[in-house]
């Protein structure tokens, strides 16, 4: 018979594993990144946001050193297209299981784009060598930058024609991206503070290529280790692959089935026993923040009736407030500068206590940086505007 994990064990796992008890907190950007696997880093504030919830005294510069500096945490796409945050050790997996088959579709897309504008793969070919001289040369760039270097990058293609959101997009926008998810350019420091979407470019070298399957199965024994246990429908959800990788990548990493509230999971062999209650926490995470986006099945950490409040149309979640492993509010920042957040259920005031410490934690962390979420959602924006 499958051990039986109920949420109230999926919740101290949580707390422990993704580092929100207080007393779990890392000591470094890399501690976080490893605790969660990835950073969530379509928006580049979540990126410091989520280091600052999980870390003791570690500001904006310590991440910036990691990312920029020592290159212990690298900012590339991966699983569903989206961009990360992740240890260096990790992005062999991500690249090998993921990337690289994301990047042969991209290149494909980019061809076809290219020829909207006459463009064939032997222009492709040149233009790409120029601006990967022009780079290893400059040592940094931004796009615009290097097509100062590299005039091609700046020719452009009128996208949806005619129609109301018709729009340029420049040869070098495309190309860069499909570059970067070869491996053989990184995003480098922003343009501007760590709120900018906009990087630079530097030269890399591209992560060590693993077989596929290999590479899959580390990946899946790592997810699980911080996310497990979890459905088959987690996993496959959060890596985007199709369910006959995933089921194969469970399996080569010995993934036992387990009962849930949910229904079937699966967990580690080492990960039957019960683990102990950390003590009561609160935590505010921000959006696209790595805990509540790490599964599909939501319901033993998130209340149906809290949805349409904390997520956009398009399903990504807005700033949460957490007691004790469940999302009980959001939070948001006035344009003011000030914090507030509102509860979406009854707390008490042990609860309202921990929530108002860790909202001047944050404001403490923030100083004068203001925040605005790429992706809005109804509470935040009513909270904001308060």
């Amino acid at each position: 018979m499958a051990t039986v994990i109920d949420d109230d064990q999926r919740r101290a796992r949580l707390a422990r594993r993704h580092l929100l008890g207080p007393a779990h907190r890392a000591a470094s950007p890399e501690q976080v990144a490893e605790a969660v696997l990835v950073l969530h880093a379509s928006d580049p504030a979540t990126v410091f946001l989520s280091t600052a919830a999980r870390a003791a005294g570690t500001g904006v510069a310590a991440l910036e050193r990691s990312l920029y500096q020592d290159r212990t945490l690298l900012r590339m796409h991966g699983m569903r297209r989206t961009l990360f945050v992740l240890p260096a050790d990790v992005a062999p997996l991500v690249h090998s299981s993921t990337t690289r088959k994301v990047a042969v579709t991209e290149r494909r897309r980019l061809l076809a784009f290219l020829a909207e504008g006459g463009w064939d793969a032997d222009w492709l070919a040149g233009v790409e060598q120029r601006a990967l001289a022009a780079l290893a040369s400059a040592g940094e760039a931004s796009t615009k930058q290097l097509g100062d270097l590299v005039p091609e990058l700046r020719e452009s293609v009128l996208m949806s024609a005619g129609k109301p959101y018709e729009a340029r997009q420049s040869v070098g926008s495309r190309l860069l991206v499909v570059l970067g998810m070869d491996g053989t350019i990184v995003r480098g420091r922003p343009v501007g503070g760590w709120t900018s979407g906009t990087h630079h470019w530097e030269p890399h070298r591209a992560p060590a290529r693993l077989p596929v399957a290999e590479a899959q199965a580390e990946l899946a024994r790592r997810w699980l280790a911080s996310y497990g246990p979890a459905t088959v429908e987690d996993f496959k959800w959060w890596t985007g692959w199709g369910l006959r990788e995933v089921r194969a990548a469970l399996e080569a990493c010995g993934a036992v089935p387990v009962t849930l509230a949910a229904g079937a999971g699966v967990a580690l062999p080492g990960d039957l026993d019960p683990v102990e209650p950390p003590e009561p926490w609160a935590a505010l995470l921000p959006a696209l923040d790595p805990t509540p986006m790490g599964w599909q099945q939501r319901d033993w950490y998130l209340p149906t009736e809290h949805r349409a409040e904390l997520f956009d149309r398009s399903g990504n979640i807005g700033p949460t407030v957490w007691w004790n492993g469940r999302v009980v509010g959001g939070w948001a920042q006035r344009a003011g500068g000030s914090l507030t957040w509102e509860a979406l259920e009854p707390l008490d005031g042990a609860a309202t206590a921990a929530v108002e410490a860790e909202l001047d934690r944050l404001h403490g962390w923030l100083g004068d940086t203001r925040v605005t979420p790429r992706f809005r959602t109804p509470l935040e924006r009513r909270l904001s505007a308060s």
